[in-house]
């Protein structure tokens, strides 16, 4: 099982578009997909049509509770695609910074609950908050590759040098150093902000960078709207076309 975290500490890039966009095309190739929302706003988890708050058990309950193998299977929510699952995301979330953020050994906490569970799944892909606190960093300790979407915009490239400076204080924990891919979003070729955004990241970045772009594409609300992953809703669409282009990156650099 291979584990991709999804994460900006800016808000509005496309991180939820990316974690399904992938999660569906990966599902269409027959891979077994788990996927993990850990932002207290549950837009990855009101996408698949799930009211959070009437759920008896979330991703929140890892984090309150030892689960042992059977609760958190108990946790995952079927979608209406027969390889995806969700572990979906609740405003009790929200709290966790605040009721264990000075405890010890929180920030394993989804890296164990998805080795227990490793079997299941071919591919897990967390969808973060763009805040750092419990919940990113278990996320980030628990991947096996970052995914960092970033808009290709000037305020969206400051925010993309914080989340780096996160991963390297982070690295200094870790094992092994992070594994990530910078991927440009929101491409618009029409707009000079875009290119030169676009070129400074491929300066700045260099290898990092995927070298190619997600344009911006209306097929991503509307198929958000339908609640259907893009690559159902419009399978030959500009923007799903580009987030296979990614896959197919990741799948061979893994």
């Amino acid at each position: 099982m291979e584990v991709w975290t999804v994460a900006n500490q800016k808000g509005g890039v496309g991180k939820t578009t990316t974690t399904i966009a992938l999660a569906g095309l990966l599902a269409e190739c027959g891979k077994r997909v788990l996927l993990v929302d850990t932002d207290p706003h549950a837009s990855l988890s009101y996408y698949f049509g799930i009211e959070s708050e009437d759920l008896e058990l979330s991703v929140y309950d890892l984090f309150i509770q030892v689960s042992s193998t059977e609760q958190i299977l108990q946790s995952l929510c079927p979608t209406q695609y027969s390889h995806i699952d969700i572990l979906p995301a609740t405003m009790g979330l929200a709290t966790l910074d605040r009721s264990l953020g000075a405890k010890g050994g929180m920030g394993l906490v989804l890296k164990k609950a998805m080795g227990k569970i490793s079997q299941n799944y071919d591919y897990v892909l967390m969808d973060c908050p763009p805040v750092l606190g419990v919940l990113m960093v278990n996320a980030l300790a628990a991947a096996d590759r970052i995914v960092v979407p970033v808009q290709t915009e000037f305020l969206a490239l400051k925010g993309l040098d914080r989340m780096i400076k996160t991963m390297d204080l982070m690295q200094g924990e870790q094992n092994k150093p992070f594994k990530y891919t910078i991927v440009p979003t929101m491409f618009d070729k029409r707009t000079k902000a875009s290119i030169i955004a676009y070129q400074q990241l491929q300066e700045t970045y260099k290898e990092k960078v995927w070298p190619g772009v997600i344009p911006i594409d209306t097929n991503f609300r509307n198929a958000s709207v339908a609640q259907k992953v893009p690559s159902h809703f419009s399978a030959n669409s500009r923007g799903v076309l580009a987030y296979q282009c990614l896959l197919d990156y990741l799948m061979k650099s893994a």
